[in-house]
This record gives C-alpha cells, sequence and structure tokens, in this order.
C-alpha cells in the first residue's frame, strides 16, 4: 500500500508542478465566471483571490447537488476533514489533520456555535442545518488571531443568506430517504420538510422566516424496534431514532454605508432510546403485560445574534457582532406499556445547560492610504455551564455530592495589519492577547503573506501560533466508570500549537475554454501539552484522569486539480499526512513511540450539465487510508505497553441527478448516499499473535436513496 500511496502523491505533486510551469495560452486573471467573493479572516469581503488566507469555499450549488440537509452530509467528501459518526444517536463531528473537533472551530456569520461541552468547539454536524446558507468557508490551520481559542487545525465560517433578488422568495421542499434499505412513510427512513419566504420590505429593509423538521426513524439492523415484545436483547434500534426542528428568522436594514441585521435560531432534538430488557408483569390468572425502562433525550438550542456594520468619521469602517446562546438538555425517563403501546411515570428534569454571552468587533480603514490597514478587534466571552446529578454523581474534595456550576470568562484584544507593498506582493502580521479569569493569560500570534506571480500563479505563506483551552468535560465531569467515578482535573492548563503552511495556486484558461486551477499545499504543525487521559491509580481500581502530558506532530502535503470544460467539470485530490504522538502514562512510568504514521486521502468528483434538459448529474467519490495510532494495553504477564491500533481503509461515494422544470420554478434531486454501502470498518490492535484483536468501528448505516423535490416561488 504504502507504495501506491507514495506513487500516487509523487503523480499529484509532479502533475501540479507540470502545471505551473506550462506556458499558458491567454491570460488567466481573465477568469470566465465570476471571482468567488470570501468573508472569513478579512478586513472587508473581497475576492479569494486576494486573500491572505487559503480559503476553501463550499457553495451553495456544492451543497444543492449532495441534497445536503445538515454539515455532515456535505463534510464526507472534503480532504484533510473526517467525519466520526456515534453508533448511537447519530451524532457527528469532525476531525481535521488527526486531531478532533475540539481543536477546530465552527461559526456561524463569525459567531461560534454552542455545545454541550465547548463554544465552536465539539459541534454535531447533525445539528448544523443548512437551509439558510449561502456557503461555506474553510481556512486550514492557526486562525487564532483573528478568532481566539481553539482555532488551532482551522476553522469553518458559516454565511447565511442576508438579502434576496426578488421581492417575495417563497421556498418549500420535500425529501424522503431511505435509511440502509428501510424505508415506510412515518416509521422508517428519514422525513424532511422545509419552507422558507424571504421579503424585500423596501429598498432598505429585508426579513425572512424559516423553518425544517428532519425525522429519522431509527436504523433498526435487525432490531425489533420500540414495540418489540420479547425479551431476547433485540428491542429496540441500533441508531436511535430522533427529530429535530429548526426555525430562523431575519431582520436587516442598509442604506449606504451602514448595515444592521438581527437574526435569531432556535434548535430542538428528542433523542429516544429503548431499552433492549423487557420486564413482565404476571397478572394470573390474566395474560401477563411486560414493560421497559426507557428514556428520551430532548435539546432546546436557542440563537441571538445582534450586528452592525458601518463607519465612523467618515472614513473608518466597524464590524460589531453581540450574541447570546443558550443550550439545555433534559432527560426525560419513564415506563414504556408494550401492549398498551402508552407511556406511564414520566419524569422529566434539566441535567446539562450551557449559556454564553459574546460579543466581537472590529474597526479598519485607520488610513487613507490603501497600501497599509490596520484591523483592531476585540472579543469578549462569557459562558456558564451546569451539570445535574442525573449526569453522574460529582464529588468535592471532601467528598461531597454536588451540582457542577461554573463559570468561564475571556476578555481579548487582538490587531492585524495588511501591508500592500505591491498590487502583487502583502504581508498580514497579527497578534492577540487573551485575559483569561480561570486560567493564565494566553496569546496567539500569526504571520501571512500573499505573492502574485505572472501566469496567474499564486504563492501564500503562513506562520501562526494558537492555543486551546480545556473544555467543561476536562476541567469538571469527565465520567470514569460506571460508578459514576467523575474526575475532572481543574489544574489542567491550555495546550499551545505552532503551524508553518505554504502554497500555491494556478489558473489557466485555454483558447478552447479549457480552464484548469490547481493547488498544492504543504503543512506542519506540533503541539504542546497536549490534554490526554492518564492512568493515575492502579489499585483498587483503575482510575483515569485528564492531564497535559502528550505532544502531537503533524505534516501534510495536499494537491488538488480542478477541470472545467463546456458543461464538465472535474475535481481531484491528494492529501498524505504523517502522524507523530508522544503519550506518556504515568502512573506505569512508559512513554509510547512517537514516529511517524502516514496515511492518505483522495477526493474526486465529476459533474455534467444538460442545458438543453434543466438537469446535472454529479458523481463523488472520497478514499480514507489506513489510519494508525499508539494506545495502552497490557500483555499476557499484565505489564503495560503500547501497541499499534489500525484502522482500515474505505471509500465512500455519493451521486445525484437534478431536474429543473417550470423556469426553474420546480426542482427534483435524486440520488444516493454511499453507494459502497459502508457500514464499518475493522479497528486492529496489535501486530502480533498475542494481541491481535479486531472491532467493528461504525460509520455509518449503509447504502442509502434519497428523493427531493422543492418549490420556488419568486415574485416582485
Amino acid at each position: 500500500m504504502q507504495i501506491y500511496t507514495k506513487a500516487l502523491l509523487s503523480l499529484s505533486v509532479l502533475f501540479t508542478a507540470n502545471a505551473f510551469s506550462q506556458e499558458q495560452v491567454q491570460d488567466t486573471t481573465k477568469v470566465s465566471k465570476l471571482e468567488e467573493v470570501v468573508v472569513t479572516g478579512q478586513f472587508e469581503p473581497q475576492s479569494l483571490r486576494k486573500s491572505v488566507h487559503n480559503v476553501r469555499i463550499i457553495t451553495k450549488e456544492d451543497m444543492k447537488r449532495l441534497a445536503a440537509n445538515n454539515l455532515g452530509d456535505v463534510l464526507n467528501q472534503y480532504l484533510n476533514i473526517s467525519i466520526r459518526t456515534s453508533g448511537s444517536d447519530g451524532r457527528s463531528s469532525v476531525s481535521m489533520f488527526g486531531l478532533d473537533s475540539q481543536y477546530f472551530k465552527i461559526l456561524m456569520d463569525n459567531i461560534p456555535l454552542i455545545s454541550d461541552t465547548g463554544l465552536g468547539t465539539n459541534i454535531d454536524l447533525t445539528q448544523v442545518n443548512l437551509d439558510d446558507i449561502e456557503q461555506i468557508e474553510i481556512i486550514e490551520g492557526s486562525m487564532g488571531v483573528t478568532h481566539g481559542a481553539n482555532a488551532v487545525t482551522g476553522i469553518l465560517n458559516i454565511i447565511t443568506k442576508k438579502n434576496s433578488k426578488h421581492k417575495w422568495e417563497i421556498t418549500t421542499s420535500v425529501q424522503e430517504e431511505t435509511v440502509s434499505d428501510e424505508f415506510a412513510f412515518f416509521d422508517e427512513g428519514r422525513h424532511i420538510q422545509s419552507a422558507k419566504v424571504s421579503y424585500n420590505i423596501n429598498d432598505n429593509w429585508f426579513a425572512s422566516i424559516g423553518g425544517n423538521r428532519n425525522d429519522f426513524a431509527g436504523f433498526f439492523d435487525g432490531n425489533g424496534g420500540r414495540d418489540y415484545i420479547e425479551n431476547d436483547g433485540t428491542r429496540g434500534y441500533r441508531q436511535l431514532p430522533k427529530e429535530q426542528l429548526v426555525g430562523n428568522a431575519f431582520l436587516g436594514y442598509k442604506k449606504n454605508d451602514f448595515r444592521v441585521f438581527y437574526k435569531f435560531d432556535y434548535f430542538g432534538e428528542n433523542v429516544d432510546y429503548y431499552n433492549t430488557v423487557v420486564i413482565p408483569v404476571v397478572h394470573y390468572p390474566f395474560p401477563d403485560t411486560h414493560f421497559s425502562n426507557d428514556r428520551r433525550y430532548i435539546s432546546n438550542r436557542y440563537y441571538h445574534h445582534l450586528n452592525s456594520y458601518g463607519k465612523l468619521f467618515s472614513q473608518l469602517t466597524y464590524n460589531v457582532s453581540v450574541s447570546h446562546q443558550k443550550q439545555a438538555r433534559d432527560v426525560e425517563k419513564f415506563n414504556y406499556q408494550l401492549e398498551e403501546e402508552r407511556e406511564t411515570a414520566n419524569d422529566r428534569q434539566t441535567y446539562q445547560s450551557k449559556e454564553v454571552v459574546y460579543s466581537t468587533g472590529t474597526v479598519n480603514n485607520f488610513f487613507k492610504d490603501k497600501t497599509v490597514d490596520l484591523q483592531l478587534g476585540y472579543e469578549a466571552v462569557n459562558e456558564k455551564g451546569f451539570y445535574d446529578a442525573s449526569a453522574g454523581t460529582f464529588r468535592d474534595d471532601q467528598q461531597q455530592v454536588l451540582d457542577v456550576r461554573k463559570r468561564l470568562e475571556n476578555y481579548d484584544i487582538f490587531t492585524v495589519a495588511e501591508i500592500n507593498f505591491t498590487d502583487k506582493f502583502s504581508v498580514r502580521p497579527g497578534i492577540r492577547y487573551s485575559f483569561q479569569s480561570f486560567f493564565d493569560d494566553q496569546y496567539a500570534t500569526s504571520f501571512g503573506l500573499r505573492y502574485l506571480l505572472s501566469k496567474g500563479i499564486e504563492l501564500r505563506g503562513s506562520l501562526g501560533k494558537a492555543y486551546r483551552t480545556p473544555n467543561f468535560d476536562e476541567l469538571y465531569t469527565y465520567f470514569v466508570d460506571s460508578n459514576h467515578n467523575l474526575q475532572g482535573n481543574a489544574d489542567l492548563i491550555p495546550e499551545t500549537s505552532t503551524s508553518y503552511e505554504i502554497s500555491a495556486k494556478k489558473a489557466t484558461v485555454f483558447n478552447s475554454g479549457l480552464e484548469l486551477l490547481n493547488n498544492i499545499a504543504v503543512t506542519y504543525m506540533d503541539v504542546d501539552d497536549r490534554i490526554s487521559l492518564v492512568l493515575t491509580q492502579l489499585l483498587p481500581t483503575q482510575v483515569y484522569q485528564y492531564m497535559n502530558v502528550d505532544k502531537y506532530k503533524m505534516w501534510n502535503i495536499s494537491s488538488s486539480h480542478q477541470f472545467s470544460y463546456n458543461n464538465w467539470n472535474a475535481k481531484v485530490g491528494l492529501a498524505y499526512v504523517g502522524i507523530s504522538q508522544k503519550i506518556d502514562l504515568a502512573a506505569r512510568n512508559i512513554t509510547s513511540d512517537d514516529k511517524f504514521l502516514y496515511s492518505l486521502q483522495m477526493n474526486s468528483s465529476l459533474s455534467y450539465n444538460v442545458p438543453k434538459w434543466n438537469t446535472s448529474f454529479s458523481v463523488l467519490y472520497k478514499f480514507n487510508g489506513k489510519q494508525q495510532q499508539y494506545i495502552a494495553s497490557t500483555d499476557v504477564e499484565g505489564n503495560s505497553e503500547f501497541i499499534l491500533s489500525e484502522l482500515e481503509s474505505y471509500g465512500w461515494m455519493d451521486a445525484s441527478i437534478r431536474k429543473s422544470f417550470l423556469n426553474n420554478k420546480f426542482e427534483v434531486t435524486a440520488g444516493a448516499r454511499n453507494l459502497l454501502d459502508v457500514t464499518s470498518v475493522q479497528q486492529v490492535q496489535g501486530t502480533n499473535g498475542v494481541h491481535a484483536a479486531g472491532a467493528d468501528f461504525m460509520l455509518g448505516y449503509g447504502r442509502s436513496y434519497y428523493l427531493k423535490l422543492t418549490y420556488n416561488l419568486n415574485f416582485n
């Protein structure tokens, strides 16, 4: 496999080098399509070509051809990104460069989204609805200066729609989707409905309101479901049923250089858990009845965002946002009477909540001379977290049982300068200082540069230092074992990281109409004081605790190529990543091997548009190579050691057909997700006969098919 990996990577790099050296047929700056505009990490919205950062854009068109309803549906197909799905409740999280979702920040209109244990991190991708989204922007690498804590491996910024081309825009859609081969209206499969109304009140005011319902009826996979009455361990579901409700509203005003908007989002989710144990109740001489101890998890999230943008003193440009978010999770326990199909003894209480008041703002455009610009900014975060005893028995130093209520705050200032020495060469240094209420004060620095060569070649480089602060779970509420031994570590300190990236991009346009876009990037990252679980006690029971003990290094080389000709569009990309982790087991005085372990990712897509039929065809494929890491284990004599764990490689393929009718008023999208029918891959631990073991790592529920119908009514 390693030989093929090196061959593929060498071929990609060779192709890139050839593309960068070839003579062009015509001026590449005269691209036939409009330049893409980016917002993330910029002083003001500007063309992608002028950005110092290497930004990836996921367009509305990309989301449409996947019939994507949530962020998890989209990100499966992108390089350097891995999606991890929980086999029980279907929650999905993102990993970039081998680091989990605590290091990758997800924002909506530059506001980090709240999650159970983080702000902008640990986001469940299935809870991010796409109905109101204009485009998604991804920047890889350290973004700690402009976006603060936890923007270590990169950021993802969701740009929502804030205007309309028509007086009225009304959009409704219905989507039906199988779950593997399971489908029935209401009882099996996935059922989605959405509606949105947008209205240009006048030249200055714009309003919109929308809603979405996503009903996932669960994945049976041979289990009996809710009403299964036999006590043989197969009651319930392989993946739990859940229903999600989303509502949003927007009101905006703009006049000349002034803009203000208010945005509200609501998210609600019910996840149903059905116990595998069926309990009989004897009613002799009458027939026995049966019940089970079931429960449901109920989440509610409220998001408020007020933004103002405009001019100060006729020159300075300001952009200020204030946000309030609250997320609460309840558990409702009940007895389910199987013969009567009804619930009794319902008991509901809130066991976890988080509330955040967040504000960020910038001022720039200090100089009339456009060769130099300076941005001053601030960020203020005030977050409160709560867990009660139903989530576990929390104890203080005197072993007193208590609820956990904690507040974390930080107040940051940052500055970024952009110096344009020429139209082609610019640099961007920046620094952030963070005043922390709980940890020592932190700082982040960055330096970026952009150089535009002749023949359409764009060179970029960046150096960044960032930090990750411990989350609520690591500090206070880590669940150790079934005896509710929860041992957070309030003495944790933030992790620090340094990353480097260089990239080159070239656009080539031929007289024939063929367009090529080639990109190559090399990234290196070093993380110190990494937080990991450490075995701190052997007897009488093993106890683990989070500690700052590990080191992490990563380097990545990736290359992507896009081809457009007439109605054809094709993309192919390769990424080769090496990861080194040094893991320390303090209680047993052993340390893992820190050699680099390598893996390969490849993605590709092909689309064809038939204007005469108003129809487009798309196929997307991603290959995820095997992933390796060292994990702690014991040999046959009970001695501690590290063994190599390997997750098998797998491929993921999606395909769709989209057709418009009645002058684009009616649209039909049909397709399939996971055409290769991947459900799980083998995770092998150990490389010899003594330790060799295997386990299934669940990735999804197999091949599924969908049909989406959309109706657009626009009029002035």
